[in-house]
């Protein structure tokens, strides 16, 4: 595809950016909206939105440093080159840090914001993987396959060539995680983490099988593994601790109250 969608002067559009900022922008307005309708302080979505943001493009950046590191140590003018180059688990793991020390800070419950927020999160991705289409990065293996995309004038992805395009596959699995985490969020609103427990697995999940099929295989590997399906495991099991800690929750008295409540009707 082709990433400079509109020049103006000194001043180049691309098709990259603007798709991340047009994700940004949406994650932002829909998770405001449902912080309200929930009784969260919208303020502080906006506010937490834009540290994670920022924490996330740095978690991202040193994530990609590490996994080009020996290249960086045999030629560290690499570091020079801010242009490209993210992991997206690093955005996520620098995103969720930065936003649990802020509620920690604000005393906020981490798990209420980021059952609203991580949503929208998915919402993000679909359109950053749409601005990777257009960009060319994050391209699939070489394919004989009918499904399939030839870049013609990509600064990334090999041109001419049939490839899996793993980068609308991946924003179809992430504009599908956004619509069936807003249903769990509806339906489970006063389970808290439940939605958040549900962004990591699915997301873990979907990346994990997806990175059979990319073709930059330089982003590192451990073992057998791609890095982000090493990652992708260990997320996914921090995520079933958080699951296993909310299923041992103490109960409220209210929900102690229903369930005496519904044995004695049994009993009856």
């Amino acid at each position: 595809m082709y990433n400079n969608l509109l020049t103006l002067g000194p001043v180049t559009i691309h098709g990259y950016g603007l798709m991340i900022a047009i994700g940004i922008i949406a994650a932002f307005t829909v998770s405001s909206r449902r912080a309200k309708k929930v009784g969260l302080d919208d303020e502080a979505i906006w506010t937490m939105g834009l540290i994670a943001v920022i924490f996330g493009f740095v978690g991202a950046k040193l994530l990609y440093y590490l996994t080009i590191l020996p290249d960086i140590i045999k030629d560290p003018s690499i570091l020079k080159n801010f242009s490209g180059g993210l992991v997206i688990y690093g955005g996520i793991i620098g995103g969720l840090l930065s936003a649990w020390i802020y509620c920690r800070r604000k005393k906020y419950s981490f798990l209420s914001y980021a059952d609203v927020v991580l949503p929208t999160v998915a919402l993000a991705q679909g359109f950053g993987r749409i601005g990777c289409f257009l960009a060319g990065c994050c391209y699939g293996k070489v394919t004989d396959g009918p499904l399939y995309i030839v870049f013609t004038n990509s600064d990334y992805a090999p041109n001419g060539v049939h490839l899996i395009p793993t980068q609308l596959i991946s924003s179809a699995l992430d504009f599908l995680n956004f619509a069936v985490l807003s249903v769990i969020f509806r339906k489970q609103r006063e389970k808290t983490g439940v939605t958040t427990v549900c962004y990591l697995l699915f997301y873990c999940t979907g990346r994990f099988i997806i990175e059979f099929f990319r073709g930059d295989l330089a982003r590192g590997s451990v073992g057998v593994l791609s890095t982000s399906q090493f990652i992708s495991i260990l997320v996914a099991a921090f995520a079933v601790v958080i699951l296993l800690l909310i299923g041992r929750k103490p109960k409220t008295a209210a929900e102690t109250e229903e369930t005496e409540s519904a044995a004695q009707d049994t009993d009856k």
